[in-house]
C-alpha cells in the first residue's frame, strides 16, 4: 500500500470516528444503550433479535437499525411484525455498516421512546470490525454449524469484541465442534470475554443474555 492511499485510509477512518463519537452522544442523551451486532450469514443473528424481543417485552422498548447490502427489508419487516420499530439501511454493496449510516438510522428511530437500540451489521466476519458505530457494545454471534475453527481464522473481530454469543447450541449433538478448543482460541485473543451459549430456537441461554442486556439498560 502505498504512503498516500495509507493516507487517504486514515482519513476515512478518523471521520468514521468522529462520527461514531456523535452516534455515541445522541445515545447517551438519548439514554439508549446500543449494540453493535456481527455474525457471519446464517448465524442468527435475526433469529437472535427476535427471541431477545421477545424476552424483553414489554418492559423494554428496542428499536432496531438492519444493515444490507441489497435494498431488501425482510429482516426489517420481521422486527416490525415482532412490534418494534426498525429500520432498513442499504450500504450500496459495501460489506459493513459505518457511522455515518448508523447515524442515518438513528435519525429514524425514535430514540427518545426507546431503551435498547440494536445494530444488526451486514454478516461477515471481517469488514465490520475494522469500522466504530457508536455503540456501547460490539457482540459477535457465533454460531455452532460454522465451526469451531473461526477463532483462529478471523482473529481481528474477535478481539475487539464486549460480548459473544455461541448460538444454535442445540445442535451440538449433530455437529463435530469442540466447544473446548472454540474457548481457547476465544480465550486467547480475548481473556475473560463475556460469553453466552444459547439457542434462539429453544430458548435455551435467553435468560443470562437478556439479564444482561437488563442490566446494561438500567444503566444507561
Amino acid at each position: 500500500m502505498s504512503a498516500s492511499r495509507v493516507t487517504i485510509v486514515e482519513r476515512i477512518m478518523d471521520a468514521n470516528d468522529q462520527v461514531a463519537e456523535l452516534n455515541r452522544r445522541r445515545l447517551d442523551e438519548a439514554g439508549v444503550f446500543g449494540i453493535n451486532l456481527m455474525a457471519s450469514p446464517g448465524a442468527g443473528k435475526t433469529s437472535t433479535i427476535l427471541k431477545t424481543i421477545q424476552m424483553l417485552q414489554p418492559d423494554i422498548k428496542i428499536g432496531v437499525v438492519e444493515g444490507d447490502t441489497a435494498p431488501v427489508t425482510i429482516d426489517a419487516d420481521k422486527v416490525l411484525a415482532a412490534g418494534m420499530p426498525a429500520v432498513q439501511i442499504n450500504t450500496g454493496g459495501d460489506c459493513h455498516l459505518d457511522a455515518p449510516m448508523l447515524d442515518q438510522g438513528l435519525s429514524q428511530l425514535p430514540l427518545n421512546e426507546l431503551d435498547l437500540m440494536i445494530v444488526e451489521n451486514v454478516g461477515n466476519l471481517i469488514c465490520p470490525a475494522a469500522f466504530k458505530l457508536g455503540t456501547h457494545a460490539n457482540v459477535l454471534i457465533a454460531s455452532i454449524p460454522e465451526g469451531d475453527d473461526k477463532p483462529y481464522k478471523y482473529p481481528n473481530i474477535y478481539r475487539g469484541l464486549d460480548v459473544l454469543i455461541i448460538n444454535k447450541i442445540d445442535l451440538l449433538p449433530y455437529i463435530d465442534f469442540r466447544m473446548d478448543y472454540f474457548r481457547q482460541g476465544v480465550e486467547a485473543l480475548n481473556p475473560g470475554l463475556i460469553t453466552f451459549e444459547v439457542s434462539a430456537k429453544t430458548g435455551e441461554g435467553f435468560e443470562a443474555w437478556t439479564q444482561w442486556l437488563r442490566g446494561k439498560v438500567k444503566k444507561a
